[in-house]
């Protein structure tokens, strides 16, 4: 039976990127099935005190790329919103382009999308959808988490939601595979919460 994984993404966030990059490659190793879901860092930092400086300047520019998202979700569907992932990560993690319009109406006539869905970045048009979706990934797993974010099919209807895996670099074929067996064996295991150890070396995308 084939398992439905949903994650959680923003555009921005290289630690959900790199997720996302283990999860395709997931899907060709084992019975899986992505569908990737919008969330925004912007959201859930907002009202925050305490943000380091630089963590603050970052997250500037964060809530136009997520509008777009999911205003391509809301026109087109689940499937549109996983190709312009796909798309707008290449370019914002691999060919390090800025964020901004040019950034948008590129990833979307790559698509053969309406560019005009460039104009969702600065619209509170779709916001309730966002906000609907944010709270969707992130409600079940907590507070103080962000993405990425997984639900995979729970006991009794409801979800197995955690925060993770923050890996790199991407592991990739049966490396992919025993690796999501060792996280739906541990993250469905009763009362299990955390496995944690600091980070050493720059990320990697490859």
């Amino acid at each position: 039976m084939t398992t439905t994984a949903d994650m959680w993404f923003d555009p921005k966030c290289p630690f959900a990127w790199i997720t996302s990059r283990w999860l395709l490659e997931v899907e060709k190793v084992r019975d899986v099935t992505v569908r990737f879901r919008v969330m925004s860092l912007n959201v859930l930092n907002d009202g925050r005190e305490g943000l380091e400086e630089w963590y603050a300047e970052w997250l500037k520019d964060t809530r136009g790329p997520v509008r777009v998202a999911i205003a391509v979700e809301q026109k087109f569907g689940n499937a549109t919103l996983r190709d312009f992932y796909n798309a707008i990560g290449r370019r914002i993690h691999h060919e390090k382009a800025k964020i901004g319009r040019d950034l948008y109406v590129d990833t979307l006539t790559e698509l053969g999308l309406p560019t005009d869905l460039a104009d969702a970045a600065d619209s509170v048009e779709h916001e309730e959808a966002l906000l609907a979706s944010h709270h969707a990934g992130l409600d079940p797993v907590g507070a103080d988490l962000g993405t990425p974010t997984i639900h995979l099919p729970g006991p009794d209807g409801k979800p197995n939601a955690f925060f993770g895996p923050v890996i790199s670099p991407i592991p990739r074929g049966e490396a992919a595979g025993r690796l999501w067996d060792g996280v739906v064996l541990v993250t469905g295991t009763p009362g299990f919460y955390e496995l944690k150890r600091s980070r050493s070396g720059p990320l990697s995308f490859d």
